[in-house]
């Protein structure tokens, strides 16, 4: 009697796994959604413990609105290597997802978690792989399950994957490393990071985790109106805008720059000490900058510059007359690598980038120009020449310094007062703080433009301010030892001749 009891009991605690996560509700519908696991199978998980999770997967599976239409799912487990147990586009039946997960053999290696995120994210959640296309807007949702230390990083790596807007959930079990997990998950960590202490108990992740994904319903199934993020909580929603730019009264909108007129040209780093993961976040970086811009031909214009050991216009001011078109650009960037030449690229700026062949609006509109430098180092050549020259020739000059960027450096490119035009992060993944100091400094209706309208050259408060601008001009180069004057005086003779020109056009 008491060895059936034992068959009994066994069996019940067998049981759980396929049907306990089954039974906690009905099977949610969750609108569709692109779903990975990404499965620890190195040697430290035994075999037993192998056996649990790959229960606990089949038994989630059962929970979950399967199919091409709704939620795709596929698996890869990794070690010291990465292998795909099956790709989203594989099955689109729950039963041929279960024969390929009880098929599984575990690898038995090391632990390389962040070369696993990275396959999850170049190669799993690829179109070809069968994710549908980022215009779809299709959440994209990877749960990473390992019970170890990484062996390699993993932060940078899970940072580039967050910025593509792959939503991470890491769980560790029992030997996990916490301040691993919390690297790698998604914010809130409260909602994404899970740690429990054996295999047996990690069905108490899946009924939290179906829970969640019960939710999105929601924002799915209703015409939320949201114009970035809808997020689904509980029976309601709510909708969240980029960092740096606020809800609107409407509850739905984002605010921008109101109505202003801005030139505005970006100067990115891609030398190799960014390295390629960082990069993204930089591209991430600015196109959140962009989201708070009014990017139109007749408001805020935006170019792209990358420097390294040579310059390269990624497109000119006058290329793009939306945000979306600017951001799309952006994203299509390729990462450059070799050295630091920021000079450089300052003078290319001058020479070129506020150039009207390039996009530009004539001096006389007096329609602000600014110039954003983002580096992570030491310049390999000299940048004082041509700092001082872009802040002669008007433009307002931003430095966003990350990592082992130079302070002096920075300062020296940045206009004054220094406080209110550079701007540091210590890592690439903490610099989204910095949106906001650099809204207001860039906003027209906020910042260095605050209040301008395009007006003729020929009115007399134009008439006056430029006389103003030229006799300071005179002043600051006056006694420059080192040539700058008679360049300075040619270059006002040019305006003047500008401003003559559309005088007699006038009449």
């Amino acid at each position: 009697m008491r060895g059936l009891l034992c068959w009994l009991v066994l069996l019940f605690l067998l049981q759980p796994w396929e049907s306990q996560l089954q039974l906690a509700g009905p099977r949610c519908h969750t609108g569709p959604l692109d779903l990975v696991f990404v499965i620890d199978s190195s040697r430290s998980v035994r075999p037993f413990e192998f056996e649990t999770m790959r229960q606990f997967l089949v038994g989630l599976l059962r929970g979950l609105n399967v199919g091409p239409n709704a939620t795709r799912v596929g698996v890869i487990q990794y070690s010291s290597q990465v292998q795909s147990v099956f790709p989203l586009r594989a099955f689109s039946r729950r039963e041929d997802m279960e024969r390929a997960i009880r098929d599984l053999v575990p690898l038995a290696q090391g632990t390389m978690t962040g070369l696993a995120i990275q396959y999850a994210m170049n190669v799993a959640f690829s179109v070809a792989e069968g994710a549908r296309p980022p215009e779809e807007r299709v959440p994209r949702v990877a749960v990473i399950v390992t019970d170890g230390r990484p062996q390699d990083r993993v932060a940078e790596v899970a940072a580039q994957a967050r910025a593509r807007g792959i939503e991470i959930y890491a769980v560790g079990v029992q030997r996990a490393d916490v301040g691993s997990l919390r690297a790698m998950a998604s914010p809130p960590l409260d909602e994404h990071v899970f740690l429990v202490e054996s295999f047996d108990l990690i069905q108490e992740f899946g009924l939290q985790f179906q829970s969640r994904l019960c939710v999105r319903d929601l924002c799915n199934g209703v015409d939320h109106g949201c114009e970035f993020q809808c997020v689904s909580e509980g029976l309601s929603y709510r909708c969240l805008c980029p960092e740096g730019r606020q809800l609107q009264a409407d509850g739905k909108s984002c605010d921008r720059c109101r109505e202003g007129h801005v030139d505005l040209v970006l100067l990115v780093d891609g030398s190799k000490s960014v390295r390629p993961q960082n990069f993204e976040l930089v591209k991430r970086f600015v196109n959140q900058i962009v989201d708070f811009l009014d990017v139109s031909p007749e408001g805020t214009r935006v170019g792209l510059v990358q420097f390294s050991s040579r310059v390269r216009t990624e497109f000119p001011l006058g290329r793009y007359g939306t945000a979306a078109e600017v951001k799309q650009a952006v994203l299509a960037v390729e990462y450059m690598e070799r050295g630091t030449m920021t000079g450089l690229a300052l003078q290319h700026m001058v020479e070129h980038s506020f150039s009207e062949a390039q996009g530009a609006r004539p001096r006389a509109l007096n329609v602000p120009r600014v110039g954003l430098v983002f580096t992570d180092g030491r310049s390999q050549d000299d940048i004082s020449v041509w700092a001082a020259r872009a802040k002669e020739e008007g433009i307002v000059m931003y430095a966003v310094g990350v990592g082992k960027a130079v302070e002096a450096e920075l300062r020296e490119i940045a206009s004054e007062p220094a406080e209110l035009h550079v701007s540091y992060a210590p890592d690439f993944g903490t610099m989204t703080h910095l949106l906001q100091n650099l809204r207001g400094s860039i906003c027209p209706e906020e910042g260095i433009s605050a209040g301008t309208e395009l007006r003729s050259p020929c009115e007399c408060e134009s008439l006056v301010e430029f006389q103003g601008r030229t006799l300071g001009a005179l002043e600051r180069t006056s006694a420059n030892p080192n040539g700058l004057l008679n360049r300075s005086l040619a270059q006002l003779t040019a305006r003047l001749e500008d401003l003559e020109n559309q005088l007699t056009n006038q009449k």
